[in-house]
């Protein structure tokens, strides 16, 4: 299991807004990756971290409604500046990460995250 204050050294990412502090003392229960937003509100779990490589304020609205600790922008895109202004306003922890989605996703599972 890996807590989401561990994210930025695991994955070599960096938080695009300011994290509540609750929000990183939150263990990622389990791991999605998809850029298909139906598919992660159907399939997600709550308190799961969500890789992806879209980068819009809708990213942000559905890790909201399904309740998951942390999403992870991966193959170096950045997220817009209303995601970033969304995550804020809502606490969630959203990071950009160079590696890409694949071996972001690896490095996830060897940390003991379980898929969905």
């Amino acid at each position: 299991m890996v807590r989401v204050r561990e994210l930025p050294e695991l994955l070599a990412a960096a938080a695009v807004a300011t994290i509540p502090e609750e929000a990183l003392e939150v263990t990622l229960s389990s791991g999605y990756a998809s850029d298909l937003l139906s598919n992660v509100m159907g399939q997600a779990k709550a308190e799961g971290v969500w890789v992806t490589m879209q980068g819009h304020q809708n990213v942000v609205a559905v890790a909201v409604l399904a309740g998951l600790g942390a999403v992870v922008v991966a193959g170096g895109t950045k997220p817009d500046g209303d995601a970033v202004r969304k995550a804020g306003q809502e606490g969630l922890p959203l990071f950009t990460t160079e590696l890409s989605a694949f071996e972001t996703v690896g490095r996830l599972y060897r940390a003991g995250v379980v898929g969905a």
